[in-house]
């Protein structure tokens, strides 16, 4: 029984990850969502209130990395890889933040792409996918 609640548990937190990206439109002020659904690479960096969208994409990585911890935590079992994966995230969120930020107030159309796929690690639980079979690898090693 207490298997089924830790499968339960892991698909609840991986479906409110969904719900993240499900109402990313509503929950979140993200001027580059519409943006980067269209053809980017020639059109103009959209005007953006700086400090709301840093704010709202540093609130998202935040609900993100609580739930893939949460995720980590319930599959693992293991204080050693919350606190390894912690540190993974805050490294990476003070990297990311900072290059995104530098991209926003820089908007240069040559470096649009590789803004991109920055943003996608801060606002998509990209870590998570990198980490949850690192983790399970290394356990079975």
């Amino acid at each position: 029984m207490k298997k089924y609640l830790k499968y339960i548990g892991i698909t609840a937190l991986f479906f409110l990850l969904a719900l993240v990206r499900w109402f990313e439109n509503d929950l979140f002020y993200d001027p580059y969502l519409l943006f980067f659904q269209n053809d980017y690479l020639y059109l103009d960096s959209p005007r953006q209130e700086v400090l709301k969208l840093v704010a709202n994409t540093t609130l998202r990585f935040v609900i993100n990395t609580m739930l893939s911890i949460a995720i980590l935590y319930l599959f693992f079992k293991d204080k050693s890889v919350i606190k390894f994966a912690s540190l993974v995230y805050v490294f990476s969120f003070v990297i990311l933040i900072a290059l995104f930020m530098f991209f926003v107030l820089n908007p240069k159309q040559e470096n649009y792409y590789l803004f991109f796929n920055i943003r996608r690690f801060l606002i998509q639980p990209i870590l998570l996918l990198l980490l949850l079979p690192a983790f399970y690898y290394n356990r079975l090693t």
